[in-house]
């Protein structure tokens, strides 16, 4: 059948396909950890998607892939429900939407002057570390957001991730972050693999990820994976936080690699330039970016958004 665009169940038609298709591609990207698609590609579909609901309201479901977060639970892990959800974060493709974006901020904020915070969007696996009495007790992927998977064991084998914290850690510690492959090591990875007449991998990112779902964490051990901070989940004892980058700073005292090209603007134009910036130097880092990520510095602004 032929759908032609003024066609009243167009829209309707639409919908389903693309639910469909980002379904499909969410479980090669999150479960199978084998993409056919590229990032850019698989954003487009859920873009086109948010506009369609945008349009016609009466179409968006509980379940739409736009309400949901990652992706589904392997049987493999035991599920960890997560204290505090590990929420999605909203796509700006180019600088009007990035401005887009920020109008709206500042709309909200009621004449006070925004702080930006950007951050290096890595491109690895989101994971939280959970800490109780200083002592490292579980890891768990995002997975839908609200359920992970727990991977505390392979997540032991990193030696970014430290076991035990200083004496004046909280009582409870969530640190989430991104597990994630150097290029390096990626590159030594694929040299052994080639060596042992074994199939080559595809890129760091599908590699750390596989390598953190092994069964055997000595597996994981041996791929060499690297763990950035950026984030606090729940904290129990600890201080009361009045902007993002303090909690990074507590973060990094407590010991935990947090990447050292954050910054801070005052002004959107600020955040474009350093997002261009990042997008002609994306290959002089060591690890893969899929982007920037930007963030209102204070705590008190982001809980009126």
């Amino acid at each position: 059948m032929t759908v032609h665009p003024d066609d009243a169940t167009a829209p309707a038609v639409r919908v389903d396909e693309l639910r469909a298709q980002i379904a499909y591609h969410n479980h090669r990207y999150h479960t199978l950890d084998d993409p056919e698609i590229s990032d850019a590609d698989y954003d487009a579909l859920v873009r086109e998607l948010r506009q369609i609901e945008r349009d016609h309201p009466d179409l968006v479901t509980d379940d739409s892939p736009t309400n949901l977060v990652g992706g589904s639970i392997s049987a493999t892990f035991a599920p960890v429900t997560h204290r505090v959800p590990m929420m999605s974060l909203d796509n700006a493709m180019d600088a009007d939407e990035l401005r887009a974006w920020a109008d709206r901020v500042v709309k909200g904020l009621d004449g006070d002057e925004p702080t930006f915070v950007c951050e290096l969007k890595f491109d690895g696996l989101a994971i939280s570390l959970r800490y109780e009495g200083g002592r490292f007790v579980q890891a768990a992927t995002r997975g839908d957001g609200r359920v992970g998977e727990d991977v505390t064991a392979n997540v032991a084998t990193i030696g970014d991730v430290p076991h035990q914290l200083p004496d004046w850690a909280p009582e409870v510690v969530e640190v989430r972050g991104e597990v994630y492959m150097t290029r390096s090591s990626f590159e030594q990875l694929n040299e052994r693999a080639a060596a042992a007449g074994d199939k080559m991998f595809v890129n760091p990112r599908n590699s750390a990820a596989g390598s953190l779902r092994q069964k055997d964490p000595a597996i994981t051990a041996s791929r060499k994976l690297s763990f950035f901070g950026y984030q606090l989940g729940e904290v129990i004892g600890g201080p009361d936080f009045t902007s993002h980058v303090a909690t990074l700073e507590f973060a990094a005292g407590l010991g935990f690699a947090v990447d050292d090209h954050i910054r801070t603007f005052g002004t959107i134009d600020e955040v474009a330039a350093h997002c261009l910036y990042w997008q002609e130097h994306r290959h002089d880092l060591d690890y893969e970016i899929d982007g920037v990520v930007i963030k209102l510095d204070a705590t008190s602004q982001r809980e009126r958004q």
